[in-house]
């Protein structure tokens, strides 16, 4: 099956559905998006991914081993007070049902059969949502940092910084997910897509914006998490 192109910025995206041929047909689109798929075969399993690990997005099936979906979701909203997207998954198409899901923390409702393209839809939708509410306006802010989306503006304070696209780009996703680490992969797939040079130039990347946006004499805002990724905000490991 073709996939539809890739979101600009590429998604992590959790996976709890315990029909094997289902979840790998799911995993393998959302990664031919360019997104990156993570799985669970139980609820139990995907309630403990989904708690440790931090994604942009959640498929979440009804009907699920060791601990059923609407639980799975129930936990992650009132326990947790996880604010993921999360769209259910269910083999029935009943209205009572959809209700249930909605009023327990859903954002969103699919019946199975899955149309791969329109789950993927669905998915930029659901985040794009989720990150104009967390936003303020069209001004990204971490402490003294500003970057203006509309005007492509940065600043640290009353200092201007002048930046590529591409490495506006990655300064977006990390404000964006600010105080929150970044994995190597995703920032990797962000620049350069499915074609990842060889070599370590991510480092000469995160190099220059560290150049850019930590100058001596100001707190130091972007941090390399050593085995992990880069972090802007929060403190250094």
């Amino acid at each position: 099956m073709k996939a539809s192109l890739a979101h600009p910025i590429p998604l992590q995206i959790l996976i709890i559905e315990d029909n094997r041929a289902l979840a790998a047909n799911i995993f393998d689109y959302l990664e031919a998006c360019g997104h990156i798929p993570d799985a669970a075969p139980d609820g139990n399993s995907g309630l403990s991914l989904a708690t440790q690990n931090r994604y942009d997005a959640i498929i979440l099936d009804w009907m699920l081993p060791r601990m059923d979906g609407m639980t799975v979701l129930r936990k992650l909203r009132q326990e947790h007070g996880c604010i993921t997207p999360i769209v259910m998954l269910t083999a029935k198409d009943q209205l009572e049902g959809k209700l249930l899901g909605f009023e327990s923390g859903a954002d969103d409702y699919l019946v199975k059969p899955v149309a791969l393209p329109e789950l993927e839809i669905r998915l930029r939708v659901m985040v794009n949502r989720a990150q104009s509410r967390a936003s303020t306006g069209r001004v990204l802010r971490v402490r003294d940092l500003t970057y203006n989306l509309d005007s492509f503006e940065v600043a640290r304070g009353p200092r201007a910084i002048t930046l590529s696209r591409t490495l506006r780009n990655v300064l977006e996703l990390l404000m964006r997910e600010s105080p929150r680490t970044i994995r190597r992969d995703r920032l990797e797939r962000l620049i350069w897509g499915e074609n990842v040079p060889d070599g370590d130039l991510l480092r000469s990347t995160m190099h220059l914006l560290r150049r850019a946006v930590d100058k001596p004499g100001e707190d130091r805002l972007l941090h390399t998490i050593t085995g992990a990724g880069y972090r802007l905000g929060g403190s250094s490991e």
